[in-house]
């Protein structure tokens, strides 16, 4: 059974300087690898000048793609510290990127694995969390008539409404936790006087609401 998972909040950025090196860590939700790969490309690109820009994602519901990068930095004391703050907060379909500039004192391998995991999780720590619950995409069809009255409802309702469009009826596109479609389906009728049409569309995941 799908439980869902947890991700960042919202995208942000934090440095933090430890004896003369900064180190500035990007926090970024992504769908998929290429998502990843270009906010990794377009870091490197502005910080084209730094030390080191090491980075760490994880991928999917289930955390099943997971990619580090120590960027030249020691084997094993960047990029993994990286992905193992991501992994312990149980947090997938983010990347994180830590841009490095070398203040002149070296920090040795302990040192190192410190200040990556530290950057990761400050930054972690400043922009929040929320969970990310699987649930059903229905779509709710009715007369235009009833158009206004409905989509009050929707929006005035627990069930987040993700897009509504108006061609030749009002459709509006719903999230619905799979246990609660019985329920949703018997207030849909209800609020529509039996007139809307629920077509049930595929699996999303959706901001759990607190």
């Amino acid at each position: 059974m799908l439980t869902g998972y947890r991700t960042i909040a919202r995208n942000g950025e934090h440095e933090i300087e430890i004896r003369r090196s900064r180190f500035r860590c990007l926090l970024s939700r992504v769908d998929d690898e290429d998502a990843a790969r270009a906010v990794i490309a377009a870091r490197r690109k502005e910080h084209w000048n730094a030390t080191h820009n090491c980075t760490a994602y994880v991928l999917g519901a289930a955390s099943d793609k997971q990619k580090s990068s120590d960027d030249g930095e020691p084997a094993g004391t960047a990029g993994v510290p990286m992905l193992e703050v991501l992994r312990r907060r149980e947090l997938s379909d983010v990347v994180a990127v830590v841009t490095r500039w070398f203040g002149g004192v070296q920090l040795g391998a302990g040192g190192l694995i410190r200040a990556y995991g530290q950057a990761v999780a400050e930054t972690i720590d400043l922009f929040g969390t929320v969970a990310l619950r699987p649930c059903r995409l229905v779509t709710v069809a009715v007369d235009f008539p009833q158009a206004g009255r409905i989509e009050h409802a929707l929006r005035d309702s627990a069930y987040p409404v993700l897009a509504a469009g108006y061609t030749d009826r009002a459709r509006f596109e719903v999230a619905v936790a799979e246990e609660a479609l019985p329920e949703f389906t018997e207030w849909a009728v209800t609020i529509s006087n039996g007139a809307a049409e629920l077509v049930h569309g595929e699996l999303t995941y959706v901001e759990g609401r607190q």
